[in-house]
Parts: structure tokens; C-alpha cells; sequence
């Protein structure tokens, strides 16, 4: 696969679906992705191959003796959903996701390299906010 990048806007519609960009679905090696819960209420979105490595890592990093390990596992791993592309290039994000989320009509898709991150526009608006009012602070 290559490497994603780039940052693109996107309505979700009424059932829950969203298109992913043309240019993110010619990269992608199959008709099937992961997608599970992020950090900054975002969703992450994973080819299964780099899920796989990625979820190994965790699970090989924690342990459920330790509580902040098992926060990891309960919110990244236990959330994750495997999801089918359609015909059409659309996704559909199942409800707890869109709910953790907060997914509403506007919706922005950044391409990171090994991953994808789904945001609802103004979460990820507020999001850049507080992340621009870090750095002036560094």
C-alpha cells in the first residue's frame, strides 16, 4: 500500500455512510478496512493488515493487570469493527462509532500515511484550536 496522505471534506448521509475520497480508495489493497475508535474523538481507519500490526502492538505493550493498559484495550481495541467498502467507494460507520465521534453531516477524512482519521468538522475545527493555542504557549 502506499503511503496516504492529504486532508479532504465529506458529508455523511442520514444512513451513516460516508464516500471515501477517490483518491484514498485507489490505494487501498481490498474491499475491507478496520475502523475503531481514535484519541481526540476521532475514528482511526486501518487496512486490516496495518490493524493487525498495529493492535499486536498494543496488546504486546499492555497488560489487563494494570489499569491504564486496559483503558488502551477498552477503548482502541475492543471498539474496533471490520467495515466493507461499497460499489459506490461508500463506508459505513456503524452507530457507536458516529456517537463516540461525534459524527454529524460534515465530516473531514485526514489520509496519515499508515492510517486514516475520520472527524466531525467542528470537533476537528476545535481540535486545531487548541492544538494552535499549544504551540504559541511552547
Amino acid at each position: 500500500m502506499a503511503l496516504l496522505t492529504g486532508n479532504f471534506t465529506n458529508t455523511l448521509d442520514d444512513k451513516g455512510r460516508i464516500s471515501l475520497p477517490s483518491r484514498l480508495r485507489s490505494e487501498l489493497p481490498g474491499s475491507s478496512l478496520i475502523i475503531a475508535n481514535g484519541v481526540d474523538r476521532c475514528l482511526w481507519v486501518y487496512v486490516p493488515e496495518e490493524w493487525d500490526s498495529l493492535s499486536r502492538k498494543i496488546m504486546d505493550g499492555t497488560s489487563p493487570f494494570y489499569a491504564q493498559s486496559r483503558s488502551v484495550m477498552r477503548r482502541i481495541i475492543s471498539t474496533a469493527q471490520e467495515i466493507e467498502i461499497d460499489k459506490t467507494g461508500r463506508i459505513a460507520i456503524p452507530a457507536s462509532l458516529r456517537k463516540y465521534a461525534r459524527l454529524n453531516s460534515e465530516c473531514i477524512i485526514l489520509a496519515i500515511q499508515k492510517y486514516i482519521e475520520s472527524w466531525d468538522a467542528d470537533e476537528y475545527k476545535a481540535n486545531l484550536d487548541a492544538i494552535e493555542v499549544e504551540l504559541l504557549a511552547a
